[in-house]
């Protein structure tokens, strides 16, 4: 997307002409870029206009742009990087394995090690398969879950997000009555039930109206890593009801595994799913997933359970499952967490983090609030003016998805999120991001510093009171 092509408000923007005068070689990228992939970008929540930055290195916390410029990172590898970034002994682990080999084509001894900690960690995993990313783990997850039960069909929650394979590819920013995205045949949307989250009528209606439903699958802390948060007595009575029903209950631990404790939120919470599906974390920044559960489900993967017991098994194939590097990275990393304060210390700067932005918050009289829980942070910018907004006030439960999903003029965020990169800070596009152990006090002074100098660049052009 070129500059004639933006909006009135973006291209008389100061904030977005101080953007571009700081990154004019990620601009000459994003140029080139356009004529490779649609829209310049390769994963869709790196598109931003008037272009993404173009990144050379990082290291812990930090990471710099092809011109040199420095920012304290929140986008952590879209949640992967607990550690941050460069970890010694994550990459003496790669490294090592590097010199081995990158792919084997056989058993490793490091996807054991891999497994045993997965195992140990995640109360769930009486068995573990290995995938390539986190949506071929829903993926599989719905399919065994499906051959278990000999059901059909499934119950979603709005907004939740589980990866872009054809059962999960609407209802998520939009398409929430159900109807199916470009591209996914309507036979597929019509075998799913979405139900809103934190609904207990609509959850008990879906399940006694429906005697089909295989699995349940939902962001145990709420979609979008908790900006849109679940009350634990609904996750309870989740728990209960998909019991009552013969439901298979599927925790997608993507972005909370490992993340919100050792053990995931299952852990932290203290509910326990039948089947739940990890990646980020898992392999350490590198790609990788899977999908682990209970015993008696996961035989479906076994040749040995389906020869004694007459029944087809359930395929699964993956050239990269496993991957030794990935397992390299991974189990580096997990035994980190286990045996490290590493994720405590993700979530108490993440803690103060929120605090110390509800105070600049308050400080600038903006009817806006920081919240989140464990290592999320999310800035509720009140994009419908809601009143009696304040960062003392505010609790994410008394509102419904499309409010806090809700967005300020897309104008309005997009230089939100431009002055904080101009200002040596980039975040996520929720507004927020996720923590990493490696977070210190001098990041945390310099987001918020650079949040009150973005706010008034925003008041500036008018574009907040």
């Amino acid at each position: 997307m070129t500059s004639m092509t933006l909006s009135k408000a973006l291209s008389n923007s100061r904030i977005v002409a101080a953007y571009r005068e700081k990154t004019p070689t990620s601009e000459k990228r994003h140029q080139k870029a356009l004529g490779i992939f649609p829209g310049a970008v390769t994963h869709d929540s790196r598109y931003i206009l008037p272009h993404n930055i173009y990144c050379d290195r990082a290291a812990g916390s930090r990471k710099w742009d092809l011109d040199g410029n420095e920012y304290v990172d929140y986008h952590g590898g879209h949640g992967a990087l607990i550690l941050g970034h460069c970890h010694p002994e994550v990459m003496a682990a790669v490294h090592a394995q590097l010199d081995k080999g990158t792919h084997l084509g056989a058993s490793t001894e490091l996807e054991m090690r891999w497994g045993e900690l997965v195992q140990e960690l995640i109360p769930s995993a009486e068995r573990v398969r290995f995938t390539a990313s986190g949506t071929e783990a829903t993926l599989m997850a719905l399919r065994l879950a499906r051959a278990f039960t000999g059901k059909s069909r499934l119950l979603r929650f709005r907004g939740h997000f589980h990866g872009w394979h054809d059962h999960m590819a609407f209802g998520v920013t939009n398409h929430f009555d159900g109807t199916p995205t470009p591209g996914v045949l309507d036979e597929i949307a019509r075998n799913v039930v979405l139900v809103d989250p934190n609904d207990r009528e609509g959850l008990r209606r879906a399940l006694a109206e429906h005697d089909d439903i295989a699995a349940a699958i939902l962001e145990p802390t709420g979609s979008t890593y908790g900006q849109v948060p679940i009350a634990p007595a609904f996750l309870k009575e989740l728990r209960a009801e998909t019991k009552k029903h013969g439901v298979v209950l599927i925790f997608d631990e993507v972005v909370t595994g490992f993340r919100c404790s050792p053990g995931g939120a299952q852990a932290a919470l203290g509910v326990i799913p039948d089947m739940s599906t990890l990646a980020k974390v898992l392999s350490g920044g590198l790609p990788g997933g899977a999908v682990v559960g209970r015993k008696d489900i996961m035989d479906a993967l076994d040749p040995a359970w389906a020869q004694a017991t007459g029944r087809e098994k359930v395929p699964h194939q993956g050239t990269y499952n496993a991957n030794p590097v990935s397992a390299a990275a991974g189990v580096k990393t997990l035994e980190i967490l286990k045996s490290t304060d590493a994720n405590k210390r993700a979530c108490a700067y993440a803690e103060r983090l929120r605090k110390a932005i509800n105070q600049a918050i308050e400080a600038e009289g903006l009817p806006w609030a920081a919240y989140g829980t464990f290592t999320g942070t999310h800035i509720f910018t009140n994009a419908n003016n809601l009143p009696g907004v304040s960062p003392k006030s505010f609790d994410p439960l008394k509102f419904d998805y499309t409010q806090l999903k809700a967005k300020r003029g897309s104008d309005t965020l997009t230089k939100l999120r431009l002055a904080m990169r101009v200002n040596g800070v980039d975040l996520s596009g929720w507004p927020g991001g996720p923590a990493s152990a490696v977070h210190t006090d001098n990041d945390l002074e310099r987001t918020v510093g650079a949040f009150r100098k973005s706010v008034r660049m925003l008041r500036d052009e008018g574009e907040i009171a």
